[in-house]
């Protein structure tokens, strides 16, 4: 590990770091948001619309994120006059927009898996019961289901985030200068291959801070769980020891 290589090249690494952050940041929040539609396409009873949901999320899970990426950057030069007389083509013109689209396309396939997953975590009869007293659709789901969803949800979306920002590498082969973008710059100057290492240290931090982040988050989420759950093993060790 060459010091001089970092003193040279790490603020040109810090702003790729920043722009890695910004396209996976940005891509998650369109992401969810795309997710929610499509999850609701997923529990749907109409056969149809569960049927282009389940073909959505299947292309998109099934497929490399790099041959996604490569059919919207590249794909998009082969139709420029259609897409400058819809006034597109500025759009697709940029690499950056490019890694957005492809990664909030592909991130939206898992989140709504995930939406699908914690929806139907909540119990029927809680559903049942709303029903029952009179709640429509947007009061049960605000109130009952959102809430229990959200913290089976909120597991799997850190997974994601981490995962999202690991895979967030692929977009320096369109020539986005991210983390590895300039890294890959880098090296192509100085050949020097501890410039990937320190690309790593990088990454290993963004990461374990995330990592640090969403577990205090969970922590302060489902606190109430946890003591719900020491109250409910008080009292069987209290039951226990009276059999006794």
């Amino acid at each position: 590990m060459m010091p001089d290589l970092l003193v040279r090249y790490g603020p040109r690494l810090l702003e790729g770091l920043v722009v890695t952050f910004e396209l996976v940041i940005l891509s998650l929040l369109l992401g969810a948001i795309l997710a929610i539609p499509i999850a609701a396409g997923r529990l749907s009873n109409n056969r149809l619309v569960a049927a282009l949901a389940f073909a959505y999320v299947y292309v998109f899970r099934g497929t490399p994120l790099i041959a996604q990426l490569f059919l919207i950057y590249y794909g998009a030069g082969q139709f420029v006059d259609q897409l400058e007389t819809v006034g597109l083509w500025g759009f697709f013109r940029d690499a950056f927009n490019c890694a957005v689209l492809t990664f909030t396309l592909n991130t939206a396939a898992y989140q709504a898996e995930i939406f699908r997953g914690a929806i139907r975590s909540v119990p029927r009869g809680q559903w049942e019961a709303a029903r029952a007293l009179g709640l429509h659709w947007a009061p049960l789901l605000w109130r009952i289901v959102i809430p229990q969803a959200a913290i089976v949800a909120l597991r799997p979306l850190g997974n994601e985030l981490i995962l999202l920002i690991k895979a967030s590498a692929v977009a320096s082969i369109v020539t986005v200068l991210d983390l590895m973008g300039e890294t890959r710059r880098a090296f192509s100057r100085s050949y020097d291959l501890s410039i990937y290492l320190y690309a790593a240290v990088l990454y290993l931090i963004m990461v374990e801070t995330i990592r640090r982040l969403w577990n205090r988050l969970d922590a302060r989420l489902t606190r109430h769980l946890r003591r719900d759950e020491r109250v409910r093993a008080a009292r069987a060790a209290d039951l226990a020891a009276t059999a006794h």
